[in-house]
């Protein structure tokens, strides 16, 4: 696996793009994810919050929606988990690129002004992904939450069962309401962070 990393990233090198660049097209792209990841669950939960308000025959196609929804946010949940990854990767195979090169240095004063540099821009970027991290495991207990509330109705098609959600539609808006708060912090910590980097 080293090896084809290597191969990747001299070719991108090659390219002009290096392994900074790379991470910050990453943060980038998880950034957009995180936002696509925040709507969809707030779709989905609009459609939960609409479900006790819909008359009994409607049941089975506001089951189908629910299930397409919760699908659909699994869907993102999984962009957003493999995008956070992708720029722990890139990170940490930046900075053990950086950490060696430090030795290269015939300079102490340029050694130490870079290893200040990357340890600057180390600090921020375990913010970074301390801050996309948080809502990732929120995310799944929003899903958790999610897929009782349609497996439920899947098998009680019916609206005193679905009236009886009511009180788990309130506790999930709320549940819901503090993984969007997390996301938009992860937005504004990658926005923060890809702005350091074009900086320095």
């Amino acid at each position: 696996m080293t090896s084809c990393k290597t191969i990747y990233y001299d070719t991108m090198e090659a390219f002009g793009q290096h392994k900074r660049d790379l991470l910050v097209g990453r943060v980038i792209d998880a950034r957009d994810d995180q936002e696509e990841a925040k709507e969809q669950f707030k779709t989905a939960l609009e459609r939960f919050s609409e479900l006790v308000e819909v008359p009994d025959s409607d049941l089975r196609r506001t089951y189908d929606q629910l299930n397409r929804e919760l699908e659909r946010s699994e869907r993102q949940a999984g962009v957003v988990r493999d995008k956070i990854d992708s720029i722990e990767t890139v990170g940490r195979d930046l900075f053990s690129e950086w950490e060696g090169e430090l030795g290269q240095y015939s300079s102490e004063e340029l050694r130490r002004s870079s290893r200040d540099t990357m340890e600057r821009t180390r600090r921020h970027y375990d913010q970074l992904l301390t801050a996309m991290r948080r809502p990732e495991t929120k995310m799944e207990s929003v899903l958790v939450s999610f897929r009782d509330h349609v497996l439920f109705l899947k098998h009680n098609l019916n609206a005193q069962a679905v009236a009886s959600l009511q009180g788990t539609v309130d506790s999930l808006e709320i549940d819901t309401a503090r993984l969007i708060a997390e996301m938009e912090a992860a937005i504004a910590e990658a926005d923060s962070f890809i702005q350091s980097m074009k900086s320095a």
